[in-house]
């Protein structure tokens, strides 16, 4: 291997990723909102990682195929998509028992009805159905857009940290990295859910927190799928379903969601199990 190359490979990568995210930056702050142009902006932004660490393996002279692209074994994958199930699952159940939150309201058997077009459908069935979707076609859909971020994150980011440092600094560094590529659509394009700068913090622990267990599927595995399901997987359950279903009355937004701290607290013990795991991962040579 080209030493001087190897050495080089974090920081191009870096330099290209946020020179191609800058465009992006632009288009979503200035059109106000991250769901400009049907989603196109965002879209393109989740793909700049993908792009700047294909560029940099054809600048490094790396072969595409160095970014793990083999499947590995299932059940990497099925984890995968049932951690943020659970997760998910977890905090917003206990948020609806205690009262912290409420289901939506307008989520009646009627809105349920209309939104499938197949004729009258009672409450519970309804959810259930939704939640059917939103977990297989939707999570798959939304494959499509978090490899864009994966290819690079966890394709080549990860790998490329642990051949230098120990699991605990690549799944730190990684994290830190993907919040602060983050920051400029959730200071100025209105990704956030109106903490202001206490958001900012705890979605930031959040991803950090969260890498640890995406950092060990992935060297565990050897494969960035494992990382595009996982982020999928979270990404549509909380987005697509649990939120909807919620009806957010006082402090819920601090305590639910991406930006919740109750997601900081689940977070927080599945990347100390993970840690306390790390010795059974590979790195890279």
């Amino acid at each position: 291997m080209n030493l001087a190359a190897d050495r080089r490979a974090i920081p191009v990568y870096l330099l290209v990723t946020s020179t191609v995210s800058s465009l992006f930056y632009f288009l979503i702050i200035k059109s106000a909102g991250s769901n400009a142009a049907s989603g196109a902006y965002t879209t393109g932004l989740m793909w700049c990682p993908a792009i700047g660490a294909l560029l940099t393996c054809k600048y490094l002279g790396r072969p595409i195929a160095s970014l793990g692209w083999l499947w590995g074994q299932t059940r990497y994958q099925v984890l995968s998509y049932l951690i943020p199930l659970g997760y998910s699952t977890l905090t917003y159940s206990i948020a609806w028992l205690t009262g912290i939150a409420a289901l939506n309201p307008i989520q009646t058997a009627d809105a349920l009805s209309r939104f499938f077009g197949l004729g009258p459908l009672s409450r519970p069935f309804g959810i259930g159905l939704y939640f059917l979707v939103v977990g297989t076609t939707g999570v798959i859909q939304n494959c499509a857009t978090t490899l864009g971020e994966e290819i690079g994150w966890r394709g080549f980011l990860v790998p490329e940290l642990a051949k230098r440092f120990s699991f605990t600094a690549t799944s730190v560094l990684s994290g830190v990295i993907w919040a602060l590529w983050h920051v400029p659509i959730i200071v100025f394009a209105g990704y956030n859910v109106g903490t202001g700068w206490c958001g900012l913090a705890v979605v930031s622990a959040n991803m950090i927190g969260l890498c640890f267990v995406l950092t060990w599927l992935r060297l565990k595995s050897g494969s960035l799928w494992t990382g595009v399901i996982l982020h999928a997987s979270s990404n549509h359950f909380i987005q697509h379903f649990f939120d909807p279903m919620t009806a957010y009355t006082g402090h819920a937004k601090y305590i639910l969601g991406e930006f919740g701290i109750g997601f900081t607290l689940v977070v927080a013990v599945l990347a100390a199990y993970f840690w306390m795991r790390r010795a059974e991962v590979a790195q890279p040579q």
